[in-house]
């Protein structure tokens, strides 16, 4: 029976993470050789972040298969034989790890923002669309594409599957973690995963983790916090998206008003027209874009083809500190009028850009993003929720972080020769 079919020999991946990755399952094998999975290769894990961190080149592709590792030592390791783990939802599991990044486009959430889609509605269309992957899945049974998709949706009736995948402490965090710091060449990222997987045990509705766990745990969490201030969402790559976004922004007020570029946006038809199909969807990836924005250098339009220079050869706006009051606020309007009066458009040259964390949340019931928490498994049997037990995940627990930076062309406003008086009065405002 293919559900349990087995390869004759067994493939590896070699990891600079996980040393090895092991594949048995013949499902498994077939997923990776599909179209839509080998595509992932071609998207970037970090998006921008390349042009902060140079290493940062590791792809979706890598990240996937070190998530499907971490999900086969939990349950072919840990789980194995424990009481309310459920051994048929096995490969259940590993499918929906190895999948669970499928849809994301290129330059994943800045693309999404621009042209209003969701990377995990495209992850279930692919799963249960004309696709290989579907093809593969199916052969398992009819029904499986289903299942998969609900465990990535959340959906699922069992919520152990789903916490594996997606919680407050799942496997799709734990490698990210320490891939993207490994790739970045960061410290921040790192925590004792083996640590961690050890005393995980499953329970009805989720994973939980053994008290003398616990300071791993801690660890963990705050590693999460660092990356996301020191890495994710670092000013120099907030500063290449805000310009990938403002290029894409262009190049689709340019359509709509009837602009006849010089390199046609073929690729980029449907989503400018709002209407995706499966297929242009797929067939877009970094590559094909970083094509465009090479050709867009050499455009008519002096903004599109200003965006896509800076873009592709790294001359990015720079920041200051914004801070949204009343009075910064004003401040905003006044330098936009101050930006047009310089000849320098503040819709695509004068960006507000917000950032915003929560690095670990309790159980609040009916508020917007409710989080499922990270619970302690007691000697004497009893749950608790970390936060209780930990001084220090107390001290952080639903405090939620928000950084403002405004962005802007220095460049533009340090050339004198035209404008020069409106021009020091920005610099003085900006300063200031």
């Amino acid at each position: 029976m293919y559900s349990g079919g087995q390869l004759d020999e067994e493939k590896v991946f070699k990891d600079p993470v996980h040393r090895y990755i092991h594949v048995r399952d013949k499902v498994i094998w077939d997923l990776i050789g599909t179209k839509e999975f080998q595509r992932l290769r071609r998207i970037k894990q970090l998006g921008t972040t390349y042009l902060t961190f140079h290493g940062a080149e590791h792809s979706r592709f890598n990240h996937s298969l070190g998530v499907y590792e971490i999900i086969r030592r939990i349950i072919d390791d840990v789980f194995v034989g424990r009481d309310h783990w459920d051994h048929s939802e096995r490969l259940l599991c590993l499918c929906a790890a190895l999948l669970h990044d499928l849809g994301h486009g290129p330059f994943s959430h800045s693309f999404e923002k621009v042209f209003r889609l969701d990377h995990e509605d495209f992850t279930q269309a692919i799963i249960l669309g004309d696709t290989e992957v579907n093809a593969a899945l199916r052969k398992v049974g009819d029904d499986f594409p289903q299942k998969v998709a609900e465990v990535i949706a959340k959906t699922y009736p069992n919520k152990l599957v789903v916490s594996l995948i997606s919680s407050q402490i799942d496997a799709d965090r734990m490698d990210y973690l320490l891939r993207d710091a490994y790739y970045t060449g960061v410290s921040y990222g790192y925590f004792d995963m083996e640590r961690i997987l050890r005393v995980m045990r499953p329970r009805e509705d989720q994973v939980v983790i053994k008290r003398s766990g616990m300071h791993a745990v801690e660890d963990y969490i705050m590693s999460r916090y660092q990356m996301y201030w020191q890495v994710y969402f670092h000013p120099v790559t907030r500063s290449a998206e805000v310009i990938l976004t403002k290029i894409l922004h262009r190049a689709k007020k340019l359509y709509e008003e009837g602009y006849r570029f010089q390199t046609e946006p073929v690729h980029f038809l449907s989503f400018f027209a709002g209407n995706v199909p499966l297929g242009d969807y797929l067939a877009l990836d970094e590559a094909i874009i970083l094509f465009y924005f090479q050709q867009w250098q050499y455009e008519r339009d002096p903004i599109l083809s200003d965006l896509c220079q800076r873009f592709v050869r790294r001359r990015l706006f720079k920041y200051t500190e914004f801070h949204p009051t009343n009075e910064q606020m004003t401040r905003l309007i006044e330098l936009r009028e101050l930006f047009k009066k310089a000849w320098i458009d503040p819709d695509y040259y004068l960006v507000v850009d917000s950032s915003s964390d929560l690095p670990y949340d309790f159980y609040r019931p009916g508020e917007e993003g409710e989080r499922l928490p990270i619970y302690l498994l007691m000697p004497n049997g009893e749950l608790r929720e970390l936060s209780r037990e930990s001084v220090l995940v107390d001290a952080i627990s639903g405090k939620r972080r928000t950084d403002h930076k405004l962005y802007f062309p220095a460049d533009f406003l340090e050339d004198l020769s035209t404008k020069r008086t409106v021009k020091k009065k920005i610099m003085e405002i900006l300063k200031g």
